[in-house]
């Protein structure tokens, strides 16, 4: 878990800023030309929270830990270090893959928060630099139409990406064979197929949800 979350946060920051900022900025000029500035922290709050945040953070996650996993266990593989695991009736598979997937499972939602929370902060700095925009009219507005259920679903799919990106990362390390070429091919086809996998199932879940709980605009 220190490993997936706490060494991630700077990454996960810098992407909730930039996220929030050029979010703002880009449809800033939108909103003006139609009049609507005014819904602009609302439309940020819905767009970061239900979509932009949970995906970006999956992905960007993806790229960092599935290439790590998938090289380090694929390393540990082509250097027999799994073969000595088994040979000491230790579990490979107990000790070196469920950790890993239990850690992304549970630290994808608490990074996917936090990038939510930094974007949503990035986005009123530039609001407030912008047009002077007070801080409790921001928040009263991006909370106006955002509902739990909303928070509570979008945030918590992305423990089903963790737990994509761990099973994914894993399972390609354990079947590397070969030597220090094939792991990293392993580890590219890791990040790859990780990345592919969170955005298909992202249009499942968000169809689901949406027969389940409607849409934010209903």
């Amino acid at each position: 878990m220190d490993e997936v979350g706490s060494k991630s946060f700077i990454l996960t920051s810098i992407t909730g800023l930039a996220i929030g900022v050029v979010l703002a900025m880009q449809s800033r000029g939108t909103l003006i030309r139609f009049g609507a500035e005014a819904v602009l922290p609302n439309m940020l709050a819905l767009s970061v929270v239900k979509e932009i945040g949970p995906v970006f953070t999956s992905l960007v996650l993806a790229g960092r830990l599935g290439a790590g996993i998938g090289a380090e266990i694929g390393s540990m593989r082509v250097t027999e270090q799994i073969d000595a695991l088994e040979v000491a009736a230790l579990k490979p598979f107990h000790f070196l893959v469920i950790t890993r997937v239990l850690a992304c499972i549970i630290m994808f939602p608490i990074l996917t928060l936090w990038t939510d929370t930094i974007a949503l902060t990035g986005g009123y700095m530039e609001s407030y630099l912008a047009s002077g925009m007070d801080y409790r009219i921001f928040i009263a507005t991006a909370f106006e139409s955002l509902r739990f259920s909303d928070i509570l679903v979008d945030t918590l799919k992305t423990g089903f990406f963790g737990f994509i990106v761990g099973i994914v990362s894993c399972y390609l390390g354990f079947t590397v064979r070969g030597g220090t070429r094939e792991v990293g091919q392993a580890a590219m086809r890791a990040v790859v197929g990780s990345s592919l996998l969170i955005l298909l199932s992202d249009v499942i879940i968000v169809r689901i949800s949406m027969l389940l709980f409607g849409d934010a605009g209903s």
